[in-house]
C-alpha cells in the first residue's frame, strides 16, 4: 500500500506542470473568414496569422518584462475570455476618405498577472497589444515581439542612417529616411536595424504581402525589427530610455550619450501600442489600408477648424527668387514675395523654415533683425495667406506652452517641428505633447524630423504631416546611384501604410537619370514633370508643399494652376493599379471631381485606365502627360483637355521615370488643351 502511495504521488507530482501549464489554444477570425489569428497559451503566448490556407506568421511568442522581475506573457493563468465584434462607421475630419469602415473580431485574454492581451482580426490585418491593470507605476525592461516568417520571404525595408556619435555609428539616432534594401530574409544584415514599416513577399505564384508596423503609440518606444540568427524572421528591438543628453549643431539637436536599462516608464494601467499585421492579397490593396488610424485612440473634442492646404516652402529652393529688385534671403521683402505667388495662386499657406529665429540659443521669441514678423502676419492675412513657422525640437520643447500661445495669439497658424532624430519614449511623448499642444491654440503641427505616424493625425487631428521618409530634400545633397525613382514607386506601399508624408514635392526642374545632378542650392528632381504633379494625388499629405521657387513656380503656371487646384484631403480613395517597387496607379474623388494619377519607375510603360467608376455623363478629363521627348527632357509634357463617354477607357504612355495625372469632372465641356 504504501509502494502503491509513492508512486501515485510521484506521478502526480511529475503530472503537475504539464496540467496546469497544458496548452490552451483560441481563434479569432476576420469578418470574411480568410483571416484568422491562432494564439495559444501554455509556458507562454504564441500567436499566428494565417490567410485562407496561408500561413503568413508561423507561431511567435510575445512578451513583456518589467524591471522587477514580473514577465507578461511567461505561465500566464487565464482570469477571463472575452470575445465581441464590432460593425462601426469612422468620420474623420482629416483624411484620406470621408467614412471608414471600422469592423473586426477581437478576443481579449485577462490574466490573473494584472494584464490582459487584446487580439483584432481584421479583413485587412490583424493586431495584439498589451494591457496592464496594474495600480502602481512600473518600468518595461523590454518587449518581445516576435514575426516569424516561412519560407524565407523578400523583404523590402529600410535601415536608419545612423548618426555617428563618439566615433561609432548609432542606429538609434537618425532622420528615418532612407532607400528601400530588397532581398530574401536570409540575405539581411543582421547587424542593421530596420524600421517600420517593414514589407514581406511571401514565395509562391500569388506573392501574397505582409506589411508589419505598430499603432496608437503615443507614450512608449517606437519598434525597430531584426533579423534573428536563424533566419526564422524578425523581432523587435527598442531603444532605452535616455540618461544622460548633450546639445549639438547649433543648439537644435541632442544626441544621448548613455541611455537607462529600461526602455520606458508606466503609470500603470496602460494601454501599450499595437502590433500590427497587414495582410495583402495584391499589391494595390497597401496603398489605402486604414488600420493604423482604425487602431488609433479617438480624438476627443472639435477639430472643425483644422483647416489643410497647400503650403509655399522656401527652404527647398534655398530661397532663390530672380527677377525682383531686393536681394532674396531670410528677409520681409523675400517672404511678402512668397505670401503674394501664394495669393495669386490661392494657395493657403506660406512657411518660414529655419533661420527666422536667431541660430544657437534655440529660442523662438528671439527673431532675427532681418524679419518683421507681425508685419508679415498681417500682409499675409490681408492676401488670405496663413504663415506657418518652422522650430528645431530642443528650442520647442523648451517652452513650449508659451510658444504656442504668443505666436497663435499673434496670427501664426501652425508649426513645422524639426530635428527630432529619434523614436525613444522622451521623444515619442514629445511629438504626442506637440500635438497635444497645438490643439489648445488651434495651431496645425507637421512633424517633421521624425519617424513614421502611428495614428497620432486620428487622436489629434491637428498633426497633419510626419515625415520619416526619404522626400525630395534628399536629392539636394543625393549620392551617385541614389534611385529616388524607383522609391517613389516602393514608398507607398511600405511608409504610406503608416499614414500621410512630409515628401515635399513640386520640382519644376526635371532630369533624366543621365542628367540628374545633386545640386544644393538649385536642386532638381529624378524622372519628369508629370511625375511631380502626379505625387500629390499618389502621395497622401494634408499639408502639402510647393517645394520650388515661386519665381520658377510663375515661369511654368499652367502645372502650377493645376497644382495649386489639387486638394489635399479626399472624400474617396481608390487603388487601381500597382506593383512594388514598379508601378502605380490610384483615384481620388474630392466633390464631383476625381484625380487619377500614376508613376512608373525607369521603365517607359503603356497603360490603360479604367474610369467605369466615375459615375455620370458628359465626362470632362483635363490630363498632364509625359510629352514625346520625356525621356530625353524631363520637363516636356502635354496637356489634354477632352470629353469622354461614360465607362470609357484611357490608354496612357509613361516616359522612364515618368508619370501623368488628371482631372476627371462630370457635367463639364472640353476646352481644348495644348
Amino acid at each position: 500500500m504504501k509502494l502503491f502511495l509513492k508512486k501515485w504521488m510521484l506521478l502526480l507530482l511529475v503530472g503537475i506542470p504539464s496540467c496546469i501549464y497544458a496548452q490552451t489554444k483560441y481563434k479569432v477570425t476576420s469578418p470574411s473568414g480568410k483571416l484568422r489569428l491562432e494564439v495559444a497559451t501554455g509556458n507562454e503566448i504564441t500567436y499566428s496569422v494565417i490567410h485562407e490556407e496561408d500561413t503568413m506568421i508561423a507561431p511567435s511568442p510575445i512578451s513583456m518584462t518589467l524591471t522587477d522581475g514580473t514577465v507578461f506573457g511567461r505561465f500566464p493563468r487565464l482570469k477571463k475570455k472575452r470575445s465581441r465584434s464590432v460593425n462601426q462607421t469612422i468620420n474623420p475630419p482629416v483624411y484620406k476618405k470621408s467614412v471608414i469602415a471600422d469592423c473586426y473580431n477581437e478576443l481579449t485574454l485577462e490574466f490573473k498577472e494584472d494584464y490582459k492581451v487584446v487580439f483584432r482580426a481584421y479583413d485587412e490585418g490583424v493586431a495584439y497589444r498589451f494591457v496592464s491593470s496594474r495600480k502602481a507605476p512600473f518600468w518595461v525592461k523590454d518587449e518581445q515581439a516576435v514575426f516569424n516568417l516561412p519560407d524565407n520571404p523578400d523583404i523590402f525595408a529600410a535601415t536608419p542612417k545612423g548618426r555617428q556619435i563618439d566615433g561609432k555609428e548609432n542606429q538609434y539616432h537618425s532622420s528615418f529616411q532612407n532607400t528601400y534594401r530588397h532581398v530574401p530574409l536570409s540575405e539581411w544584415d543582421k547587424s542593421r536595424l530596420a524600421f517600420l514599416p517593414v514589407l514581406f513577399a511571401k514565395k509562391g505564384k500569388e506573392r501574397k504581402k505582409v506589411c508589419i508596423t505598430e499603432a496608437d503609440l503615443l507614450n512608449y518606444p517606437g519598434m525597430f525589427l531584426k533579423a534573428d540568427d536563424e533566419d526564422k524572421g524578425l523581432y523587435g528591438h527598442f531603444a532605452a530610455y535616455p540618461k544622460e543628453v548633450a546639445v549639438e549643431v547649433r543648439g537644435l539637436k541632442e544626441v544621448v550619450k548613455s541611455r537607462e536599462p529600461y526602455i520606458a516608464k508606466s503609470e500603470g494601467c496602460t494601454a501599450f501600442p499595437w502590433r500590427v499585421i497587414i495582410v495583402s492579397e495584391k499589391d494595390a490593396d497597401l496603398l489605402c489600408s486604414d488600420l493604423v488610424y482604425k487602431l488609433a485612440a479617438p480624438a476627443e473634442g472639435d477639430y472643425s477648424w483644422v483647416k489643410p492646404g497647400k503650403v509655399a516652402w522656401d527652404w527647398w529652393n534655398d530661397w532663390n527668387i530672380s527677377g525682383v529688385d531686393f536681394r532674396a534671403g531670410i528677409n520681409t521683402d523675400t517672404y511678402k514675395y512668397y505670401i503674394d505667388f501664394a495669393s495669386r495662386f490661392g494657395i493657403e499657406y506660406v512657411i518660414l523654415d529655419e533661420g527666422w529665429a536667431v541660430a544657437g540659443p534655440a529660442d523662438l521669441f528671439q527673431v532675427v533683425p532681418e524679419i518683421d514678423l507681425e508685419e508679415l502676419v498681417r500682409y499675409a492675412e490681408a492676401r488670405h495667406v496663413g504663415l506657418i513657422l518652422w522650430a528645431g525640437f530642443r528650442a520647442f520643447d523648451k517652452d513650449m506652452e508659451r510658444v504656442c500661445k504668443h505666436y497663435a495669439e499673434m496670427g501664426i497658424k501652425g508649426f513645422k517641428i524639426d530635428f527630432m532624430d529619434r523614436d525613444d519614449q522622451y521623444m515619442i511623448d514629445f511629438n504626442r505633447r506637440c500635438a497635444e499642444t497645438g490643439a489648445r491654440y488651434k495651431l496645425l503641427i507637421d512633424l517633421h524630423g521624425t519617424s513614421k505616424p502611428t495614428g497620432l493625425q486620428r487622436t489629434y487631428p491637428n498633426a497633419v504631416n510626419f515625415e520619416g521618409v526619404h522626400g525630395l530634400e534628399e536629392m539636394k545633397w543625393a549620392q551617385p546611384g541614389t534611385d529616388q525613382v524607383t522609391y517613389d514607386v516602393t514608398m507607398p506601399f511600405i511608409r504610406m501604410v503608416a499614414g500621410p508624408v512630409d515628401y515635399t514635392q513640386g520640382a519644376m526642374v526635371n532630369m533624366n537619370r543621365e542628367n540628374f545632378r545633386a545640386i544644393y542650392s538649385e536642386p532638381m528632381s529624378q524622372g519628369t514633370r508629370c511625375r511631380q504633379l502626379a505625387a500629390y494625388v499618389i502621395f497622401d499629405s494634408p499639408l502639402n508643399m510647393l517645394c520650388d521657387s515661386p519665381s520658377n513656380y510663375m515661369r511654368e503656371a499652367e502645372c502650377t494652376r493645376f497644382i495649386a487646384g489639387i486638394p489635399t484631403t479626399w472624400q474617396e480613395t481608390l487603388p487601381l493599379d500597382g506593383k512594388v517597387g514598379e508601378y502605380i496607379v490610384m483615384a481620388r474623388r474630392q466633390g464631383d471631381a476625381w484625380y487619377v494619377a500614376g508613376l512608373t519607375d525607369w521603365t517607359a510603360r503603356d497603360i490603360e485606365v479604367d474610369l467605369s467608376f466615375v459615375e455620370g455623363e458628359n465626362i470632362r478629363v483635363e490630363l498632364f502627360e509625359d510629352g514625346a521627348n520625356a525621356d530625353r527632357v524631363g520637363r516636356d509634357y502635354r496637356r489634354r483637355v477632352f470629353s469622354l463617354s461614360s465607362g470609357r477607357k484611357q490608354k496612357i504612355h509613361l516616359a522612364p521615370g515618368g508619370g501623368f495625372i488628371m482631372k476627371v469632372s462630370v457635367g463639364g465641356q472640353a476646352d481644348g488643351g495644348r
